[in-house]
C-alpha cells in the first residue's frame, strides 16, 4: 500500500467568530515534515437557489471585505449550531436575507468550498415558487440588496467571470443542468 501524508501535529493559531486557523505538521510520504495551513469552518452552511413563480432567480448584492468589492451571490449563511439541519439553515437565510419563502424545497448538491486548506461545507438547496412574505431581517453588520435576474443573464455573468463566488456558480449551474 502506498504511503500517504500524515498529520503529526496541529497548533491553533487563531480563533475567530466564524473560522479557526491552525498550523498542521504533515509528514510526507518521503519522510519530510512540512507545515501546512488549515482553516476550520466548524459550523458549515447552506445556500439557496430561489426561483420565483415566473422563473427568475433572486440574488443578493453585498459588500465582501475579503475582495474589497460588492458581489452578486445566492442567499446563504452558516448554521446556528453543529447539529442544525442545513435545510433549516437554508429556510432561515432565505427569509432573513430576502423576505422570500416557499414550501417547495429540494436539495441540489453538497460542496466542500476550498479543499486545499479549509473544511467548509455548504449544502445547496433549490427553492421553487418563492414569494415575498415579509421584509428583510438582516444582522446588524449586513447591508444586502435583493433583485431578480433571468437564468440566462446569470449564466452569461458566470461565463464572463463577473460572478465568481463558488457556491453561487455551483448552485446556478446545478439548477441550469436540471
Amino acid at each position: 500500500m502506498d504511503k500517504h501524508p500524515e498529520r503529526i501535529g496541529r497548533k491553533l493559531i487563531y480563533t475567530g467568530a466564524v473560522v479557526n486557523v491552525y498550523q498542521d505538521q504533515i509528514k510526507l510520504a518521503d519522510g519530510r515534515v512540512e507545515n501546512w495551513d488549515f482553516v476550520e469552518h466548524p459550523m458549515g452552511a447552506a445556500c439557496v437557489v430561489p426561483i420565483t413563480e415566473d422563473g427568475q432567480i433572486i440574488m443578493v448584492r453585498q459588500y465582501r471585505p475579503a475582495l474589497d468589492r460588492y458581489t452578486l451571490e445566492l442567499p446563504a449563511g452558516k448554521r446556528d449550531s453543529l447539529t442544525e439541519d442545513t435545510l433549516i439553515t437554508a429556510k432561515r437565510e432565505l427569509g432573513e436575507e430576502t423576505g422570500y419563502t416557499t414550501d417547495n424545497w429540494q436539495k441540489l448538491i453538497s460542496l466542500k468550498t476550498t479543499v486545499a486548506f479549509c473544511n467548509e461545507f455548504i449544502d445547496v438547496y433549490l427553492a421553487r415558487d418563492v414569494v415575498r412574505t415579509k421584509g428583510q431581517d438582516l444582522d446588524p453588520d449586513e447591508d444586502i440588496e435583493i433583485k431578480e435576474y433571468s437564468p440566462d443573464w446569470l449564466r452569461e455573468e458566470i461565463y464572463s467571470g463577473r460572478i465568481q463566488d463558488a457556491k453561487t456558480v455551483a448552485g446556478i449551474m446545478s439548477y441550469l443542468a436540471m
